[in-house]
C-alpha cells in the first residue's frame, strides 16, 4: 500500500492509525488487567462463601439426631445459581448440599486450597479437625462469560470512538492545514506579470521561511523584470535625439549634393534611420505594456479614444483605407486610455502594413467590448499565426514592419486581463486576417485559431 501524495492525508492516516493502535492496545491491556483482577475477586468471593457456609453448616450437624444424613438447602426463589457448594463428613459423605449443587463436579477433599478441573474452580475448607468439609465450586462458563461482558463493554465504545477520534483528526489537521492552503491559493490566483509579495500573516513557524523565500525571489524577479524594461524605454528614449540629428543630417546631405549616389545613399540613410525611430518607439511602447499600471478605478467611454486614433490614421493614410463601425451606446472600461490608444495604434498599423494593397481596414467596437480589426490578405498558415506575438515575429511579405505590433498586444492583453485572438482566414471567406481582443477582463493570454 503506498502513501497518499498529499502530507495532509498522510498526516491524517498516521495519526488516526497511531491512535487505534494506541486505543485497541489500551483497551487489549485493560482487559487483561481486569481478567486478572475479576479471577483474584471470584476466588476471594469462593473463599468467603465457604467460611461463611462451614460454621453455620458445623452448628447444624451437630445439632442433628441423626449422623450422616444428608440434607439439601431449599431455595428461597427461583433464580440461577452460579456458586454450589457440599458439605462431606471425615468419610466422605454428603451432609449438605445447595439446591443445585451437581455432586459430580466436586472431587474428593485433598486439603484446604483451590482447585480447578476442566469445567469448575473450587475452594475447599475443613472444620473440627478435618471431620467436617466444605468445598464451593463455579462454572468457568461464568467468569468467561463475565469476561466477554466485559470485554464488549470496552471494546463497544471503541467502535464510536475511533471513529470520531479520526473524524476529529482529520478536521484538526485540515484546520493546522490552512494557512498553507491559503498560501497555495494566492500563488495559483496570480497573473504571469504579478510579482507581488506573498502575505505572511497567520503563516505557521514551519511554512512562514518558504513564503519569506518566495518573496525575496519574486523580488529579485521584479528588480530584474524592471531593470529590463527600464533599459528599454531609456535606450529608446535616448535613441530619438542623436538619431533625430542624424536624419536631419541625412536630408541636409540630400539637399546639397549634386552627387546623385550620394543623394540616393543619403535617402538609404534617412529611411534607414527613421525605421530605427519607429523601433524605438515600438520598443518605448512595449516597455510601457510591460511596466505600466494599465487599468484604473474609473470607467470611461472607449470611443473618443477609438475615433481619434482613427481619424489620425484616417489624415495620414486616406479615408477610404479604414471603415469603422462602433456602438451606439457608450463603451465603457477602465482600460486606461493610453494604453488602449496603443492598442489600436498598432493592430491599424498592423493591418495597413500587411493588408493586401489598396483593401480597407475594418474596426469594430462592440458594447461588449470587443474590438476588432481586419484586414484583406492571404490567408496565414496556422504554424505561422501561433508565432506572430513573438518578438520580431513577421509574417510573409512583412516589408519593413519591425516585429513588435501584435507583441505588443498579446502584452497588453495578459496585463490587462483580456482575450486576445487572431484567427486567418476570415469566418465566411477564403482569405483575410481579424484580430479580436475583449477588453472587459473576462479573460487573460491569446488564443489563436486558422479556418
Amino acid at each position: 500500500m503506498s502513501m497518499p501524495r498529499s502530507l495532509q492525508a498522510r498526516l491524517a492516516l498516521l495519526i488516526g492509525l497511531c491512535v487505534t493502535l494506541l486505543w485497541a492496545g489500551a483497551a487489549t491491556l485493560t482487559a487483561t488487567l481486569l481478567r486478572y483482577e475479576m479471577d483474584e475477586v471470584f476466588d476471594s468471593t469462593l473463599q468467603e462463601t465457604a467460611q461463611r457456609i462451614l460454621p453455620l453448616a458445623v452448628r447444624d450437624i451437630v445439632n442433628r439426631d441423626e449422623e450422616g444424613v444428608e440434607q439439601q438447602i431449599a431455595p428461597l426463589r427461583n433464580e440461577d445459581e452460579y456458586f454450589t457448594y457440599v458439605v462431606r463428613d471425615a468419610r466422605g459423605r454428603l451432609l449438605l448440599t445447595s439446591h443445585a449443587a451437581d455432586t459430580s463436579v466436586f472431587p474428593p477433599f485433598d486439603g484446604v486450597g483451590f482447585r480447578q478441573t476442566a469445567t469448575h474452580r473450587l475452594y475447599f475448607d475443613a472444620a473440627l479437625q478435618g471431620t467436617i468439609t466444605i468445598a464451593v465450586a463455579e462454572p468457568l462458563d461464568h467468569r468467561a462469560m463475565i469476561a466477554r461482558e466485559m470485554q464488549l463493554g470496552l471494546g463497544l465504545p471503541l467502535l464510536v470512538v475511533i471513529p470520531l477520534s479520526l473524524a476529529a483528526i482529520f478536521v484538526a489537521v485540515r484546520m493546522s492545514f490552512a494557512p498553507v492552503r491559503r498560501l497555495r491559493d494566492a500563488l495559483a490566483l496570480r497573473g504571469p506579470r504579478d510579482l507581488s509579495a506573498l502575505p505572511k500573516t497567520g503563516l505557521p513557524s514551519e511554512v512562514a521561511p518558504i513564503a519569506a523565500a518566495v518573496n525575496q525571489l519574486l523580488a529579485r524577479l521584479g528588480a530584474a523584470f524592471e531593470a529590463e524594461r527600464s533599459f528599454a524605454a531609456n535606450a529608446a528614449h535616448e535613441l530619438r535625439t542623436p538619431v533625430a540629428g542624424a536624419i536631419a543630417q541625412a536630408q541636409r546631405l540630400q539637399t546639397e549634393t549634386k552627387d546623385p549616389e550620394a543623394a540616393r545613399r543619403g535617402a538609404e540613410i534617412e529611411t534607414a534611420l527613421k525605421r530605427l525611430i519607429r523601433l524605438s518607439e515600438k520598443m518605448m511602447q512595449l516597455a510601457r505594456a510591460e511596466g505600466g499600471r494599465l487599468r484604473g478605478h474609473e470607467l470611461r467611454d472607449l470611443r473618443p479614444v477609438l475615433g481619434f486614433v482613427v481619424d489620425e490614421f484616417a489624415r495620414s493614410m486616406g479615408a477610404n483605407r479604414l471603415e469603422l463601425s462602433e456602438a451606439e451606446t457608450p463603451v465603457l472600461s477602465d482600460l486606461d486610455p493610453d494604453i488602449f490608444g496603443i492598442l489600436i495604434r498598432n493592430l491599424i498599423e498592423n493591418a495597413l502594413k500587411h493588408g493586401a494593397a489598396g483593401s480597407a481596414v475594418r474596426i469594430g467596437l462592440t458594447a461588449q467590448c470587443v474590438l476588432t480589426v481586419a484586414n484583406e490578405g492571404p490567408p496565414i498558415a496556422p504554424e505561422t499565426l501561433t508565432r506572430l506575438t513573438s518578438r520580431f515575429e513577421r509574417g510573409s511579405g512583412a516589408g519593413d514592419g519591425s516585429g513588435l505590433g501584435l507583441t505588443i498586444v498579446r502584452t497588453i492583453a495578459e496585463r490587462a486581463d483580456c482575450t486576445l485572438t487572431l484567427t486567418s482566414p476570415i469566418a465566411g471567406q477564403a482569405s483575410g486576417f481579424v484580430a479580436a481582443i475583449n477588453l472587459s477582463g473576462a479573460g487573460a493570454g491569446q488564443s489563436n485559431q486558422a479556418d
